[in-house]
Order: structure tokens, then sequence, then C-alpha cells
């Protein structure tokens, strides 16, 4: 009888802790579906982000020197045309005596700007002399191990951009004596005699190269200055960016550009030329005024079907490494002053604090506070704390 009642007494027992375990579990709230990746090494670049457009490096605005009647264009948008060869031709109209004096101080400027592009010519050369001696002397150092392969390869960046400087020199001395050539041009209506026919003023290519667009095409009476073509060589074309100024302190001549969004199925390369040394203003599409700078930099795999004022996307390299810690950027958020994520311990949430270094748009650099391999919790949510339960979709 006693056994009977002991045996009832237990599986009551039982009934009651497996109910109860049952409503336990029934109560107890789910795991909480979460994203999450794994903490990795692998490659980590920091770019400056920025729309930009190609512009043929060199440009050649052949403008009227006088006031007169230009004589209809022959030329179209993308013709070729040959260096000394006549683009247009100007009647001139007879001249007062300001016009007379504006003739003149423009020969002199012309001049002057003739003698500066010489001087300028050759302060490049010397310049690109010494970058070809200080890259050969890097190369026997490099060669002997005195030098890193970073400085070597700063030497030779050095060399091709003090080649790139020289030949932008040696255009500006051909801008400056056609200039001249045309100023002097305009004396055609000082010197000659009103009452007999003048010659027509002929304004001649200073480049072989293209015609990238005719400002004036129709016969009509022009004032002095009146820009008539733009002419340039399209295989010499340059990116130019506009950055904040905050950004543009970042960036080194020299810096990788990778270029994409202009069309083609890949990006292309390009490096930084010059960061220009001054800033201007510029109003945001959300009506705020930023301080900007124009970063040029040239290609070096070939543009390819690029031509002037196309568009693209630089993404400016400003820092590089191919073995770093890092995860998503998503992963961490801000605590106090310092940094934290949730890592996934048994099922469960965990919180750690981190320290992080260089970061991009969707990863970070983990200097501690994790380890690789470890999961971290994406987009963490208010309803997740230490502790909770979680699973991952």
């Amino acid at each position: 009888m006693e056994r009977r009642k002991l045996r009832g007494i237990i599986i009551t027992l039982v009934v009651v802790l497996v109910v109860g375990g049952a409503i336990v579990f029934a109560l107890m709230p789910s795991p909480l579906p979460v994203e999450a990746a794994r903490v990795s090494r692998g490659p980590l670049q920091i770019t400056i982000d920025q729309e930009g457009e190609t512009r043929v490096r060199d440009r050649f605005v052949l403008s009227s020197p006088v006031v007169g009647r230009l004589m209809r264009v022959e030329f179209y948008d993308g013709d070729p045309i040959r260096k000394d060869q006549i683009a247009a031709r100007i009647d001139p109209a007879p001249l007062n005596q300001r016009e007379r004096e504006e003739v003149y101080a423009r020969v002199e400027a012309a001049g002057a700007a003739l003698r500066q592009a010489t001087a300028r010519e050759a302060h490049a050369r010397e310049d690109r002399e010494q970058a070809h001696r200080d890259r050969e002397r890097a190369e026997r150092l490099a060669k002997e191990g005195v030098i890193s392969e970073q400085a070597l390869e700063q030497a030779r960046n050095a060399d091709v951009t003090a080649g790139n400087e020289l030949s932008a020199a040696q255009y500006g001395v051909q801008v400056a004596a056609s200039e001249e050539k045309v100023a002097r041009a305009g004396l055609v209506s000082v010197d000659s005699d009103p009452s007999k026919p003048r010659p027509l003023i002929e304004l001649r290519s200073p480049i072989a190269g293209r015609v990238l667009r005719v400002v004036e095409k129709s016969e009509r009476v022009v004032p002095m200055g009146t820009p008539i073509l733009i002419i340039g060589e399209p295989g010499q074309i340059e990116i130019v960016a506009d950055v904040l100024s905050t950004d543009a302190v970042k960036i080194q001549p020299g810096a990788t550009v990778l270029l994409d969004g202009w069309g083609g199925d890949h990006p292309l390369r390009a490096r930084v030329r010059l960061v220009e040394p001054y800033g201007f203003t510029k109003v945001s599409a959300l009506g705020v005024e930023e301080q900007r700078v124009n970063v040029i930099s040239d290609f070096v795999d070939s543009p390819g079907p690029l031509g002037d004022g196309y568009r693209v996307e630089a993404h400016i390299v400003i820092w590089t490494s191919q073995n770093v810690l890092k995860a998503p950027l998503s992963a961490v958020f801000r605590r106090g002053q310092g940094w934290s994520t949730f890592v996934i311990t048994a099922g469960r949430a965990r919180t750690r604090n981190v320290e992080i270094g260089h970061r991009n748009e969707s990863e970070v650099e983990i200097l501690s506070g994790v380890a690789e391999g470890q999961q971290v919790i994406l987009h963490p949510s208010n309803q997740l704390a230490e502790g909770t339960r979680v699973r991952t979709n």
C-alpha cells in the first residue's frame, strides 16, 4: 500500500515538473533574430569619394585681338587641326585712340607673359633633371637595401610628375608665343592707312590637335577679346574633382585614384598630380556654403573613349593595408566616449568594448576587443541587451 502511494506521489511530481517546465518554456521569450558577420582579416582601403570630370589638360582659346568682322569659321567641333593652320580670319575695324592704347597694352602684356612662361619652362626643366637624378640615386640605394620600396616609389613618382610639369610648361610657352603673335596682329589696325584696304588678321592654331568647340561660327562683328575657337589635344586628358578643404589636407600628390561610373565595365586607375593650393566657395545642393579644393589627377590606364568634360566617380585612396583585423562598420556603435559591439557567445549577445582604427563606408579596422572569427551582430536594435538570447537569420 505504501509502495503504491509512493509511486503515485512520484508520478504526480513528474507530471507537475513536466507541466511546469512546459509553462516556463512557453512563457520564455523566443530568441531575437539578428544579422551577424564574422570578424576577419583582409585588405582595407580608405578613400575620399567625389564626383569629378575629365578635361583636356592644355586647352587653347583663340580670341579676337581687335574689334572687327569675323569671317565665317570653316571648322566644326571635333575637326583635326594642324599647327599654324589658319583657324579664323578677322577684318579689323578702324580704331580710336582708346582702342589703340588697348592694343599696345595687349602686346606688352603678351610679351611679358611669354617671358614669364619661358622662365617657368627653364625652372621646370631644372626640376625635371633634379628629379631624374634623385630617381637614379634612389634606384641604386634600393638595390643595396638602404631605402624602402616606398621611398623608391616616391622618387619615381616625383620624376614622372616633374616630367609632366615640364610638358605643361612647354605647352605654356607655346600658348604665350601664340597669344603674343595674336596680340601683335592687332597692330595691323593701328599701323594701317585708313584709306587703304586692311589685311585680314589670321588666327592660327598654336598646336596640332582638335577643335574642341567652335564658339563663334557665323560671320559677325566681334568685340576685342571675343573667344572664337577652343583647341586642345584630346589624348592629353586629366581628371579634376573638387573635394572639401578638410579632406584636401589628407591627400598627397602621387596618391592612387580609382575611377568608375564612367560608362565602362571596369575601374580605371589614375594618380594625383596636384592638390591646388587655393580653395573656393561652392554652394551645395542643400544650400550650404562649403570651402572646396580642386584635386588634379593624371590617367595611369588609357582613358579610352573618354573625352573633354565627361563625368567620372573618383575614389582617392588616402590609406590602404593588405592585412588588418576588420569588421562591418554597422557592427560597432558608440557607448560613452568609446566604441562597443555585440558578439554572439553560446547563443547569447555579449557586449565587448572595442578600439577601432581606420574606417570607410562599409568596414572598420579593429585594434582590440574582439578576435578573428568571432561573430558580431549587425545593426543592433534597442531590444538587444547583455545576455539576450539571439538567433541568426
